[in-house]
This record gives structure tokens, C-alpha cells and sequence, in this order.
């Protein structure tokens, strides 16, 4: 199993796996990531090996600041105001791929732009020390629950990987928000941790939703995120033999007869749902639940964020298989 170091602990031996080529699971304020040197191809590799990922899905590169942000992409005048307002912080900006950045492909997928992040905590630290983005998805198996603790890293990933460092609970819970600039456009490619609203405070745009029907940033696959349990969201109702994942004071109809009860925020704030989601999720696999009853969350700030995780979580995994079989 993987050495669990705490993080006042673990910079030094984390630092020097990663040199060697090795990945490493690291706490950041979103969710834990697993990394590795984003220049290095069989490090990156590595990272897929142990999430059995899609090698067509890209990776987010994370960087120490703005100046190695340039060095890796071209920044327009708008994603640099906006790296400029909410850098460290959970945003990913899509970037045109500078040419000799040093990425390798494994990272962008063969795409001509790269996804940047510039994180908080010991996740820029360490980018610093190695001198070189690292390239860091969620630390879960691909298309499954992200991890938001060290234990559940270690349940998931502990026998594929030598080090998870020890951070605590994440903040915020879920993944950062992705945006893409497009001719002066700007285009929501997964909500996330910061809500649209703030972006387009910002950028005096609105954010355009949509994708152009390909993967072109993490999280975008149809099926993601999912627990063992089958979700069925929006539910007015709690069927015999569900689970439910609750939102907010008030239950839907038949709430008692749940085999297990769970609730993502019981005063309704979507910043403490959004927290709890992907633990919740865990647990109630941990419970045994075979089906699981979510009650609706409003769409409204970071709520638009979880609504897109459960979507994707409680998509048919047939399609999740179909899409790794391409």
C-alpha cells in the first residue's frame, strides 16, 4: 500500500518521487490530484496506468504562477485578467499549446491547446521546487468518485501508488472550473469550484455553455464521477430499497423508508454541498446502497457545478465502457 505522509512531513520524499519520475498523490484546495512531471512521458503515463484513464482525455497542467503559465501556453488579454484575478484558486484556463513548451502529448492528448492551473498549498510548491508544471487529474480510478481525503486516495489507488501526502479534508470539495477564450468568447467547458457568475463579473462576458461534442478539458466525458450505487437525480420520490442523498430541511415524499439517509448540506447552502459530494457519494457506497434517491439542488452558483458531477455520475456506464473501448 501507499506511505501516507503528513503534510508538514512530506515535501522532501513527494519532491524527490517526482524527479525520479514516480506520481504522487497531493491534496489541493479542490479535490486530491495525482502527479506527476508533466514533461516527462512515462512519468504521465504512470498517471494513466493507475487510473486506467482514456489516454484521449487530457490532463490539467498545474503551474506556480502566471510566468510559467506563458512559458506552456498563450495567454490572451481575457485569460490573463482572469489568471490575474482568481489565480491560486480552482480556475483552468484552455490554452493555445506554446510550441516548445516541454508538455509532453500524453498531457494535452495530441490537442494543440493545454489546460492550466496554478493551485494553492503544496501542489505549487512543489511545481516550484521541480521547476516544471505537473500534470495532476483527480487522485481517483477514471470515471469514478473523486477523492476529497487521503483514506479514500489509499482505498482506491493505495496498491498502484508509492506516496499520498496527507492534507486533510479538501475546501472546496469539487474540481476547478474550466473556460475557454475563443475569439474574444467565452466558454464554460466544466463548471466548477468557482461559480460562472464570478467569472463573468470579470470578464464581462457571459459565459457560453455547451461543448463542441469532443473532449477537449477533463471532466467532459458523459459518464464520470460515478459511485458502484446507480443515481437517479431530481427525485420527488424515494423508491423501495434507494438510498438518498438529501439536500437541504425539507425531504421528498417517502424519506423514512430509505435504506440510508445522507445529506449534502441540511441548510441548504450549495458551498457546503458542494464539499460534502463526493464523500457522501463514498460513504453511501460504503453503506451498501445499490440505488441512490438525490434530492434536486438548485442550479444557482456553485449548485450548477454539482448538478454537472451528478449528471455525469448517474449517466449509463455503457457509455463510459463504449467510450474507453475507442
Amino acid at each position: 500500500m501507499a506511505e501516507i505522509l503528513q503534510l508538514a512531513d512530506a515535501r522532501d520524499r513527494a519532491l524527490a518521487l517526482l524527479r525520479a519520475g514516480e506520481v504522487v498523490a497531493l491534496p489541493t484546495e479542490t479535490v486530491y490530484g495525482l502527479a506527476a512531471d508533466a514533461g516527462n512521458g512515462a512519468a504521465v503515463a504512470r498517471i494513466f496506468e493507475a487510473k486506467g484513464r482514456p489516454r484521449f482525455n487530457p490532463l490539467i497542467a498545474h503551474v506556480d504562477g502566471i510566468g510559467m503559465a506563458e512559458a506552456v501556453g498563450v495567454l490572451d488579454p481575457l485569460s490573463r485578467r482572469l489568471a490575474e484575478r482568481f489565480w491560486p484558486g480552482p480556475l483552468t484556463l484552455v490554452l493555445p499549446l506554446r510550441q516548445g513548451s516541454g508538455i509532453h502529448g500524453l498531457v494535452t492528448a495530441g490537442l494543440p491547446t493545454v489546460a492550466l492551473r496554478q493551485p494553492r498549498g503544496i501542489v505549487a510548491d512543489l511545481v516550484a521546487g521541480l521547476g516544471r508544471p505537473l500534470a495532476a487529474p483527480s487522485a481517483n480510478s477514471s470515471g469514478r468518485i473523486s477523492a476529497t481525503t487521503a483514506g479514500a486516495v489509499q482505498a482506491d489507488l493505495g496498491e498502484k501508488i508509492p506516496l499520498i501526502v496527507d492534507g486533510g479534508p479538501t475546501a472546496v470539495g469539487v474540481e476547478s472550473t474550466i473556460v475557454k477564450v475563443e475569439g474574444g468568447r467565452l466558454r464554460l467547458l466544466r463548471p466548477g469550484g468557482i461559480e460562472a457568475s464570478e467569472i463573468e463579473t470579470v470578464a464581462g462576458v457571459p459565459l457560453q455553455r455547451g461543448d463542441g461534442g469532443w473532449v477537449e478539458a477533463p471532466g467532459m466525458l458523459e459518464s464520470h464521477y460515478a459511485p458502484d450505487a446507480r443515481l437517479r437525480i431530481d427525485a420527488r420520490e424515494v423508491r423501495p430499497g434507494e438510498a438518498l442523498l438529501a439536500f437541504g430541511p425539507r425531504r421528498v415524499p417517502g424519506w423514512e423508508k430509505a435504506m440510508t439517509v445522507l445529506n449534502l448540506s441540511a441548510d441548504g447552502d450549495v458551498r457546503e454541498a458542494a464539499a460534502n459530494l463526493f464523500a457522501h457519494l463514498s460513504e453511501l457506497d460504503r453503506r451498501g446502497a445499490r440505488a441512490i434517491a438525490v434530492e434536486p439542488v438548485p442550479e444557482t452558483g456553485l449548485g450548477e457545478a454539482i448538478n454537472d458531477r451528478l449528471r455525469r455520475a448517474a449517466a449509463p456506464r455503457e457509455i463510459a465502457m463504449e467510450t474507453r473501448s475507442q
